[in-house]
Order: structure tokens, then sequence, then C-alpha cells
């Protein structure tokens, strides 16, 4: 796969299915370009051309210069591949980067799926709801039980191996003056700024963006869809990919090119 040299890094990405409407996919901090796999053939499948990409500092992506905006490097790499328009797929981080990237670019995004976020947003209200949910015992945690579900840890071994064997390679060390910003604070009134169709989706057993918590964000984004995926943890899309990717491409054909 190749690597495109653009604002301030060298960005590993992969594209499938190159003759359809693209859809990009944007993944969590616990993961890399590989996170997509069970999501790829579907979509390819449906008719997307598929891109994911390794975000500054993760994976095989190269950071040149430090810092700037997740945003940024995005709308760098859709000019970079020929992306006029497309529909946006995140997860957890990347969710956070998919709405302020819609917010900034509206008029590249055909749609906007935000699985299991804590989405960004820094109204006192909804922080107040953040930390409650996640208090000191919950972020020391091992990651695989914060993020993955009970149920499919129980039954699925070989699928939660492959999901720490992707987190394993996924951000490197970096420093504080490396670590990137949005674009401007997310906020409610921000959000309701939003034309684009959105979709908020999380699992119905996850410890960090568990159902209540994303539809406090869904109500203040106009025409929002909200979706629960039953028994599933903080890695819904990974966990469940056939529930999670029919209602994903569901929504993503109903709001065209």
């Amino acid at each position: 796969m190749p690597y495109a040299d653009i604002r301030g890094g060298r960005f590993w990405f992969k594209e499938n299915g190159r003759h359809g409407t693209p859809v990009v996919f944007l993944h969590a901090a616990s993961g890399t370009s590989d996170s997509w796999g069970l999501q790829e053939p579907a979509f390819i499948e449906a008719g997307y051309r598929c891109v994911a990409y390794d975000r500054k500092n993760w994976g095989r992506s190269e950071s040149t210069s430090p810092a700037g905006s997740a945003a940024d490097d995005l709308e760098a790499l859709a000019v970079h591949l020929g992306l006029n328009r497309f529909h946006l797929v995140s997860t957890a981080l990347g969710g956070i980067i998919g709405l302020d990237y819609t917010v900034e670019y509206p008029d590249r995004v055909i749609s906007l799926t935000v699985s299991s976020s804590f989405t960004g947003v820094q109204d006192q209200s909804y922080l107040d709801v953040q930390n409650r949910l996640r208090p000191p015992e919950i972020s020391e945690l091992p990651i695989v039980l914060r993020e993955v579900g009970p149920s499919y840890r129980a039954i699925n071994p070989e699928g939660t191996a492959r999901w720490l064997e992707i987190e394993e390679s996924s951000r490197h060390e970096i420093g504080p003056e490396e670590s990137q910003t949005p674009r401007s604070p997310m906020t409610y009134a921000r959000l309701a700024t939003m034309e684009t169709p959105v979709l908020l989706l999380t699992g119905g057993a996850d410890l960090l963006s568990p159902p209540a918590m994303m539809k406090l964000v869904a109500d203040h984004i106009p025409g929002c869809r909200f979706e629960v995926v039953p028994e599933a943890g903080h890695a819904a899309f990974h966990e469940q990919p056939e529930v999670w990717n029919r209602l994903v491409l569901e929504f993503i054909g109903e709001h065209g090119a």
C-alpha cells in the first residue's frame, strides 16, 4: 500500500473498490487502518470505494512535523486522493475528528457515522457525565477490558487476540508538543449548526461511551439518527460487524452521492 506525503507527515493509506462513491474510515486511538478488515469487504460488495489510513503518529504513518489538526490532515489527504465528496465513517477518537472535520468541511461530507465515541464535546454538563462514567477504576483497567465487550471476549478469543494485535501496533510514543487538537472546541452549539446527515451508534455494553452518553450528543445534532448494537462494547464495529455494517450501510445508502 502507498504513502501520501502531505501536511507534515507520510500517511499510510489503502484503497479498495476504486470505482464507487468513496467511504473514508477513521480509526480509534486503539487502532489503525487495519481495524477495518471486517468492514471493507461488505462496503466494497455494496459498491463503495473504501479508503482507510493511519493517522499521524499511528501505525505506519510517519510524522515529519509536530501537532496540527487531524481534520486538516484528512482534508489534505482528500485533496491528494481527489476525493470530492465522500461518506465519513469513524469510531472512538476517530469520531471526535470526524465531527470536527464535518463541521469545518461540510461540503466534503455526504454523511457522517460516529460509533462509540466521547465526541469531544466540551460543555460542562456533558463533561460532568463523562467524568462520572470514567472514574479512575475504569481508566486503570487493561485496555482490552475497557474496550472489548464481555460477550465477545467470552465467545471469540481469536477475534479478541486480533483486536489486541492491532491495538499493540497502533499509537507511537509522542511528546505533548506532537499531540493534535481540533480546529475548534466541540460544543453543543457547534453541533447544532450541522446540516450533514449524521448517524451515532454505540454498543449496549460499552463502558466508555454507553448509549445514554451518546444519546446526549445525538439530541443536539439536527435530524441525527441513533442506534444501539446490543451486547457490544466500545469496539462494536469489530465485535458485531454484521449488525454494525448493516446499520451503517443502510444509513449511507439513504444519502447517496
